[in-house]
């Protein structure tokens, strides 16, 4: 059903792009309201429109927090046209008809961004436009409703197509459109109130996000994909792409992996190279090209076709370093012009600046079928207070530092995870297995087949406490001196006493690190 759209209500925060749409409205002898900003603005441009305040009979009042919130507005929107019920209300009131909605909202979510003053966010909770926008949306037979300055080219084809009028199909489409509008813009204020109260939990969990790309597919060719921006700057993700081909579902789940670990590196240049999600080699080096290479040397065949994320600016010497194996994605907080040059001559490699990249939130979420489940990211290495040594051989100050490193790799790692250190590289990682055995057993096969010479005297950490131990027999006889875990076993006595008996150091963290 076509809908002839006589009169029009336009009130937008966001007047961009608003001429067009205006003259076409005026080609077809469409009546204009609008108010306050908005008014002044198409006066000033020279398009006649009725004022708000005219219009209703009744002043706006309370600052401008009341002014849409009127009968004759409201009841033009909601009624139904095909109703006799309705039509005689209105005629009895001489409430004209609403055809067609223009609006966007308060900037809310800029006001977040720009001020930490909750009185000045407040009052840019908008509440007259969402609430003729909601009217608009249940009303979508009768009344077309626009939130995006997007779709005024969309209207405007609409308008010529049906000679001044509206299909239902687009209306039906500019409704599910505004609902969604209206459920992210409550979330957003939702969520800043859950955060300025400390609330991390609430009845009533919302998520918003806006929609930056469709990917090429998901993790797999037959899924479909796309990927989102849950932030008050939800236009960006905060890096950018300086060359290559466009990311996929799995690069984007690779980069945060990486990035994660990344952020945890400080004071040293840091490298960490992640497929599927797992770290294959991470190294922090007061020296960008000796982490680099510790990095990859800690297992160069599973890096291969991997993201590698670095802490420092890439240079000629790097690129040409990185140029000489097959990566997928390369992070790097900035890039000189020699490094692109040779970077650039793959012209599939993504090529990503993380130079203004922040990490944003303290929770991590995972959702099913019919619900999610959501708790705080594992930020936590150690708690002074738990950790102990707790064999007869204890480690110096050097060996302490080393120790906290391999153990913050290992909380990255898929349990069950093991992770053999060396001079602040990883030099074998075994991840994901259903028992720690063969972890382990993989962690050393790897340091045995890529790093033979630095597996004796070296760091072993475990996400979890070692349940036998056969797991730390193997470690002890490829030639680990320190292991790291977070104990509790009801074996602990029996594990404690090999490692003495191999005279090995192990220490018990208290805290375990399960990532599933």
């Amino acid at each position: 059903m076509n809908l002839k759209i006589k009169n029009a209500l336009v009130s937008v925060s966001d007047k961009e792009n608003l001429i067009p749409l205006i003259k076409i409205l005026k080609q077809f002898n469409v009546n204009i309201i609008s108010s306050g900003g908005t008014y002044k603005a198409l006066k000033k441009l020279g398009y006649d429109c009725i004022e708000l305040s005219r219009y209703t009979g009744f002043k706006e009042m309370l600052d401008g927090r009341v002014k849409t919130l009127h009968p004759k507005i409201h009841a033009g929107i909601l009624h139904d046209r095909q109703s006799k019920t309705h039509k005689n209300e209105m005629s009895k009131q001489k409430f004209p008809s609403i055809d067609l909605i223009v609006v966007n909202f308060y900037p809310f979510q800029k006001m977040v961004r720009k001020t930490k003053k909750p009185k000045d966010i407040i009052e840019n909770i908008d509440i007259g436009g969402p609430t003729m926008v909601r009217a608009a949306a249940k009303n979508f037979k009768n009344v077309a409703i626009i939130t995006n300055k997007n779709d005024y080219p969309i209207l405007i084809r609409e308008l010529k197509s049906n000679k001044g009028g509206t299909s239902l199909k687009f209306r039906e489409i500019m409704s599910s459109k505004a609902f969604g509008l209206t459920a992210y813009y409550d979330s957003m204020i939702a969520n800043w109130f859950n955060k300025k109260l400390k609330i991390q939990f609430p009845e009533r969990k919302t998520i918003f996000g806006r929609k930056l790309k469709s990917l090429r597919y998901g993790e797999n060719p037959h899924q479909e994909s796309s990927i989102y921006v849950s932030d008050y700057d939800d236009k960006k993700l905060g890096f950018m792409q300086i060359h290559g081909k466009d990311l996929s579902y799995n690069n984007y789940n690779d980069m945060y992996a990486s990035l994660d670990i990344l952020e945890t590196i400080k004071g040293k240049a840091g490298t960490v190279i992640t497929k599927h999600a797992n770290p294959c080699g991470i190294s922090e080096h007061k020296n960008p090209i000796d982490s680099f290479k510790n990095a990859y040397a800690s297992d160069p065949v599973s890096a291969f076709g991997g993201v590698i994320a670095c802490n420092y600016k890439i240079n000629k010497k790097i690129a040409l370093e990185i140029n000489k194996n097959f990566l997928e994605v390369i992070l790097g907080k900035g890039f000189d012009n020699d490094s692109l040059n040779i970077l650039k001559k793959k012209k599939n490699l993504r090529i990503i600046d993380i130079s203004k990249y922040k990490s944003k939130g303290n929770s991590s979420l995972r959702i099913f079928n019919k619900s999610f489940i959501i708790q705080n990211k594992d930020n936590i290495i150690f708690d002074k207070k738990k950790i102990k040594c707790v064999t007869k051989l204890k480690p110096n100050s050097k060996e302490l530092a080393e120790i906290k490193f391999a153990f913050n790799v290992c909380k990255y790692v898929k349990s069950n995870a093991i992770v053999l250190s060396k001079d602040f590289s990883t030099i074998g990682i075994g991840a994901g297995q259903p028992n720690r055995l063969d972890s382990c057993k993989i962690a050393v096969q790897k340091a045995k087949k890529f790093q033979p010479r630095k597996i004796k005297n070296s760091i072993a950490a475990s996400d979890a406490f070692f349940p036998f131990t056969d797991g730390i027999q193997s470690l002890i006889k490829a030639g680990v001196k320190i292991i790291v875990q977070p104990g509790g076993s009801i074996r602990d006595k029996e594990v404690i006493n090999v490692a003495n008996k191999a005279k090995v150091k192990m220490l018990f963290t208290g805290i375990r690190h399960f990532n599933h």
